[in-house]
């Protein structure tokens, strides 16, 4: 009855090992300077990521003093702009009128990071083109190194794939544990959290 938790956590541990230490740290490094030139920070995914996206974004404006936004906690305008121009659009839509410019930068939360050649996850194919065409800097925690966000991103942890049934409960998961140590990095944080 045991065997899978053990089996989850083994893979977990795994992951944990060979995550790329260095690619946070320069994220890190990365976000810092956003937030020393005023520049906001755009959190994007879908699924069990957009919702990471939200708890995400309260950690980064509450501990780190950086300006960030995710267009999934608007939901109003999220549908109606899914309804009226379509879901491939609706990320950078959102951006456009967001005024995404050269001092921001993309968060990309995704298991595969986006594929236009297999329709997947096109809306962030289009917001990270658009924000390539802006200048803006675009971060990714994806647990695949094939997908656009890898291909075309500035700096991204790839989280190891230690097993191809669990892809995505391992993505989606170690996507917390990444954002959870940039918000606690001393270049960062700039509160305390309460416990």
């Amino acid at each position: 009855m045991t065997q899978h938790a053990i089996q989850f956590f083994s893979e977990i541990q795994q992951i944990a090992a060979g995550i790329d230490v260095v690619a946070i740290e320069r994220m890190a490094q990365e976000l810092a300077q956003l937030r020393e030139r005023s520049g906001r920070l755009f959190l994007l995914g879908v699924g069990g990521s957009a919702g990471n996206c939200s708890h995400a974004v309260n950690d980064f404006r509450k501990l780190c003093s950086i300006e960030a936004y995710s267009p999934i906690d608007n939901v109003s305008e999220l549908t109606a702009r899914t309804n009226d121009e379509g879901w491939d659009t609706v990320f950078a839509g959102w951006l456009e009128v967001s005024r995404l410019n050269s001092r921001d930068a993309l968060l990309i939360f995704s298991v595969g990071g986006g594929d236009a050649e297999r329709n997947i996850s096109v809306n962030l194919v289009r917001a990270i083109d658009l924000a390539k065409e802006r200048g803006a800097k675009v971060f990714g925690i994806v647990g695949r190194a094939t997908g656009h966000t890898a291909k075309r991103g500035d700096v991204v942890v790839v989280i190891p794939p230690v097993n191809p049934e669990r892809v995505t409960p391992l993505s989606e998961g170690m996507q917390g544990v990444v954002w959870h140590c940039l918000v606690s990095h001393p270049v960062l944080q700039a509160r305390k959290t309460k416990w």
